[in-house]
C-alpha cells in the first residue's frame, strides 16, 4: 500500500525527523484529554507511521541490493585476479601494521 501523496524518495535523516515528529504528536495526544477528534488524529498518525515504515522498508531493500551487488562484484574480481587481490591485502595489512605499531610505542 503505497502512499500516493508522498512518492518522492526521502533521505534517512528526513525519515528520522518525520518519525520524531510523529512520536511527539503521539505523546502529546496521549498526554492530552480525549476529544471527539482523537479517533481522527489517531488514524492520521497510524497512516503516517505506516507510510514512514514503508519508506524505511524501501530504503532498507535498496541498501541491501547495493550491498549484495557490491559483494558479488568483489567476489568476482577476487576470483578473476587472486594473486593481485592477495598482493593488495598484504600491502594493506603491512601499512596497517606499521601505523598501529607506531601508535603503540
Amino acid at each position: 500500500m503505497k502512499n500516493n501523496i508522498e512518492t518522492a524518495h526521502h533521505t534517512p535523516k528526513e525519515l528520522l525527523s518525520e518519525l520524531k515528529t510523529l512520536m511527539g504528536e503521539a505523546e502529546t495526544m496521549m498526554a492530552g484529554s480525549l476529544t471527539e477528534h482523537s479517533a481522527d488524529a489517531l488514524s492520521n498518525l497510524r497512516a503516517r507511521f505506516s507510510a514512514a515504515q514503508e519508506r524505511f522498508g524501501d530504503i532498507y531493500e535498496g541498501a541491501k541490493k547495493k550491498v549484495v551487488a557490491g559483494a558479488k562484484y568483489t567476489d568476482t574480481t577476487i576470483r578473476e585476479n587472486p594473486y593481485q587481490a592477495m598482493a593488495v591485502a598484504l600491502g594493506v595489512g603491512v601499512i596497517l601494521g606499521v601505523v598501529i605499531g607506531r601508535r603503540t610505542k
